[in-house]
């Protein structure tokens, strides 16, 4: 093979990062290329670690070798491709928009429980043992992202990426005119199913596009999140506060007249959905991503979707073809996507190492505890200070609402201070989620001592920045 030519710059001071979709590795620019060794500048990425702010050891959590030697070396030489573009117009039109993404997660994930109280004041529960409306958000949630992330690493990210919010749209306006509880409950498990796949996209996306010197910006993808919390909470203060039954009605003396708050919620939310949506599809013209790309030897769209890339810095792809196919074939992308043999492999990706098992293991333990705390601390607390005689304000709708959209906004800050934290070479990463779990544990168990309603805003408040 012969000696490729320089692709992007490197740093004297050590090697470059570069990141698959499902694996990071070190490209050292000094053995790159060599000669003698055309190999070197994958294989050596073993004995490299990553700086405090990443992680601790490549070779512990990944060996490159034990999946597909020629996908990582394409992997890498689209890695440093994206490396010497640089950042675009494109990623940063990703940034926004994937990031109204998640913001629409969140904006979704609370504007059912925010609707449930005053659905449930209406209609009445149709069981008095089940709440329904909770319940069928989270198995939606669940469904929707096992099903769409999944079948994003077999259909690939475009379809699944552009059909995930239009779900959430369409059904989140359908769900403003459900004319009883059940109803409405089912079309809020299909809006949550849409909602869950859209959260697993919008990342991968974003990140498979990123240049490694602006890494920085997917932990700062959360701060949408809180945005979107945000926006679902000065709604919530309009509507809610001023098109609500009041909180001690009953079905009986609870008419659809008085309580179209939660219909306006649905009906501005889905608007909202759409047209970003649209915006999406109109705006970025979303392709296939470089690595989804390659991991089923389309080179030849790979080298497309650079070139369209680096035409919008009026720069040139370094990546050729030739480069691409002198590497070889990827393993058994001869066979159909639907193959048993490459099923398994999306899901032994996850444990090829003991490190990246343990480091799967406690992501998905870490994700369930989450799932646990959330529901606890908005549901089960206030009941849990009301026994123990807390006062934490009157309990009108407009006091209600606006302590939500106080709390909600406090959580815009989170992300800005993690995505600072996270530069810090002694901190890291791994250092700022530290820190961020400790604080909320401290301010989790301060909670259950609140007496007055400004520390039940100051401290909740606190609780939703920190995590």
């Amino acid at each position: 093979m012969a000696d490729r030519p320089e692709v992007g710059t490197y740093s004297s001071s050590g090697p470059k990062l570069a990141t698959g979709p499902s694996q990071t590795w070190y490209v050292d620019n000094e053995s790159k290329g060599n000669p003698k060794d055309p190999n070197k500048g994958v294989q050596d990425v073993q004995d490299e670690g990553f700086e405090e702010g990443s992680t601790s050891s490549v070779k512990e959590v990944f060996d490159i070798q034990a999946i597909d030697p020629v996908l990582a070396k394409k992997m890498a030489l689209a890695n440093e491709a994206i490396d010497a573009i640089g950042m675009t117009s494109f990623q940063w039109k990703l940034f926004f928009l994937n990031g109204f993404g998640y913001a629409v997660d969140s904006l979704l994930i609370v504007c059912q429980s925010i609707a449930s109280p005053a659905v449930q004041q209406e209609y009445g529960l149709p069981s008095a043992h089940i709440v329904g409306i909770p319940l069928a958000s989270q198995v939606g949630l669940l469904v929707g992202a096992g099903v769409w992330g999944f079948s994003a690493d077999i259909i690939g990210r475009k379809l699944a990426f552009n059909t995930s919010l239009f779900g959430c749209s369409i059904f989140v306006l359908i769900a403003g005119g459900m004319p009883d509880y059940i109803s409405f409950a089912a079309i809020v498990a299909i809006y949550s199913a849409c909602a869950g796949g859209n959260y697993i996209l919008d990342a991968t996306n974003f990140l498979e596009f990123l240049p490694t010197t602006h890494a920085w910006l997917v932990t700062f993808m959360a701060i949408w999140w809180a945005v979107g919390y945000t926006i679902t909470g000065l709604l919530a203060w309009a509507f809610m506060s001023n098109y609500s039954c009041a909180p001690d009605a009953t079905t009986a003396t609870c008419p659809r007249s008085e309580n179209m708050g939660w219909r306006y919620l649905h009906l501005t939310c889905g608007a909202l959905v759409l047209v970003m949506a649209l915006l999406r599809v109109t705006v970025i013209n979303m392709t296939q991503t470089p690595r989804w790309l390659l991991s089923n030897n389309r080179d030849e769209e790979v080298i497309s979707v650079l070139n369209r890339i680096a035409a919008m810095k009026n720069v040139v792809n370094p990546l050729s073809l030739d480069q691409l196919q002198s590497e070889g074939i990827v393993l058994h992308t001869e066979k159909s996507a639907w193959s048993r043999v490459r099923m398994k492999l999306h899901f032994q990706g996850l444990f090829q190492t003991r490190k990246l098992a343990w480091s799967t293991t406690v992501i998905i333990a870490n994700w369930f505890v989450i799932g646990m705390v959330t529901p606890l601390f908005s549901v089960f607390l206030p009941y849990y200070l009301k026994s123990r005689g807390a006062d934490t304000g009157d309990d009108s709708n407009y006091t209600t609402w606006r302590n939500y959209a106080i709390n909600q906004i406090s959580g815009v800050f989170g992300p800005i201070i993690a995505g600072i934290l996270v530069e810090f070479n002694h901190i890291g990463r791994r250092g700022a989620l530290a820190i961020g779990a400790a604080i909320t544990m401290i301010l989790q168990f301060g909670y259950t001592q609140i007496k007055t309603p400004a520390q039940n805003v100051g401290v909740s408040a606190a609780i939703t920045a920190a995590s």
